[in-house]
């Protein structure tokens, strides 16, 4: 048997919490980590499904059927069983500057590609059968490298490849793929309508379905309703809640548009609703010189956005004290209140809820990855068992939702 949620969804978290770039240092963080928190919240009987985030060194090592199927037993012989990858960062992603490096290499490069199909590969093998699997990606690029509707069109075709292998996998394994773009601040697919827009005007147009008929060999008629099975969103509750967008309204808009959502990620940003002097200077603390942390502060109204959160501290003259400031730095779900901040758990909570009923409801994956540059006073715990109180909090959660809802 395999753990799922009440309503029948694959629940994980995101390995991208732990430092592991090498299959060694992957194999190392399963057994040292994942291993502590199934201990922790799935029954002894349950397999427990993992969030992987495999760097491209890894990926590469894994590409190997011999390699790939030692590394399979292996997570079996722990309970354990793969369904979702974060191939979002390429490379180094903990203990250096990583920033605006994260989105390197981007879909206008070859290497994304490559690195992408590799993912499908490995995750073609590992996927047990009956059970979906998504690949959360980068949205595209950072923004202004796409430079016209030309450079639209190279991401796009890249995409559409990655989606024919896909389509091939599907049926010579038997197992269902989709890539999933991720929506983030400052990057090419920004916003919900970023995201409606390249989709149609790209993905799902009559070139798209030229490119796969031609990549995959299928049926013209087939080739649109494949797009939209093997290609979709990420929504990060995290991103959408710091753009000022309800994570319920955009899941509800790429719903109402034929766009598939196989992966939301749980995460909550630092939320301020009020900027006095006081609580700015405390923001200081989470300015740490590892991850990109872009702010968007709503001030009457008016949406600024600046590309980091040291930029618009430095900003902060401009903008009145009743102005609200939610910044892109994943904090632990289960708090609503950080000190003088607070999460944006409240903007989660909907979605949430109604996940809680939904028939076909994405893979559900917690990711609050930047535990190692939190301020002290709120990693107080070791990190699996916070992960574990994070995994405890969507059960709960989804339990409340449908016990207190109509049937």
């Amino acid at each position: 048997m395999l753990l799922r949620t009440l309503n029948d969804a694959q629940l994980t978290y995101c390995t991208n919490v732990h430092p592991g770039e090498t299959l060694s240092e992957v194999r190392a963080l399963l057994k040292r980590h994942v291993v502590a928190v199934k201990e922790a919240v799935a029954p002894p009987d349950l397999r427990f499904g993992v969030g992987l985030r495999l760097a491209a060194a890894a990926a590469d090592a894994l590409d190997d059927p011999e390699e790939l199927a030692r590394f399979k037993a292996e997570l079996e012989a722990d309970g354990l069983y793969c369904f979702t990858l974060n191939g979002f960062p390429y490379g180094a992603f903990h203990g250096t500057r990583v920033k605006e490096n994260v989105y390197l290499p981007d879909w206008l490069a070859p290497e994304r590609l490559r690195y992408t199909q590799t993912l499908a590969r490995v995750l073609g093998e590992l996927l047990p059968l009956g059970v979906a699997g998504s690949i959360s990606t980068v949205p595209g690029c950072f923004k202004g490298m796409a430079n016209g509707a030309e450079a639209e069109r190279q991401m796009a075709s890249s995409m559409i490849d990655v989606v024919a292998m896909l389509v091939d996998i599907a049926r010579s394994k038997g197992r269902h793929i989709a890539l999933a773009l991720e929506p983030e601040p400052e990057c090419f697919l920004e916003t919900t309508d970023d995201a409606l827009g390249f989709f149609e005007t790209h993905l799902f147009s009559r070139e798209a379905r030229a490119r796969l008929v031609d990549a995959a060999d299928v049926e013209p008629h087939e080739a649109e309703r494949l797009l939209r099975r093997h290609l979709g969103v990420c929504l990060d509750t995290c991103h959408a809640a710091v753009e000022f967008e309800p994570p319920l309204e955009a899941f509800r808009r790429f719903q109402a548009a034929g766009i598939a959502v196989p992966k939301v990620q749980i995460s909550a940003g630092l939320k301020l609703a009020q900027a006095s002097p006081e609580r700015l200077e405390a923001l200081h603390a989470f300015a740490d010189g590892v991850y990109l942390h872009q702010t968007v502060v709503n001030d009457g109204g008016m949406l600024h956005r600046y590309l980091d959160l040291p930029e618009a501290l430095a900003s902060a003259a401009a903008h009145s004290a009743a102005a609200e400031w939610r910044v892109h730095f994943h904090v632990p779900i289960f708090l609503r209140e950080l000190g003088s901040f607070e999460s944006t758990q409240a903007e989660l909570l909907p979605l949430l809820n109604e996940l809680a009923r939904a028939r076909d409801c994405p893979h559900l994956e917690v990711e609050t990855y930047t535990w190692d540059v939190l301020p002290q006073e709120f990693r107080d715990v070791p990190v699996e068992e916070a992960i574990a109180r994070e995994l405890r909090f969507v059960l709960e959660t989804l339990e409340r939702a449908l016990t207190t809802s109509p049937a």
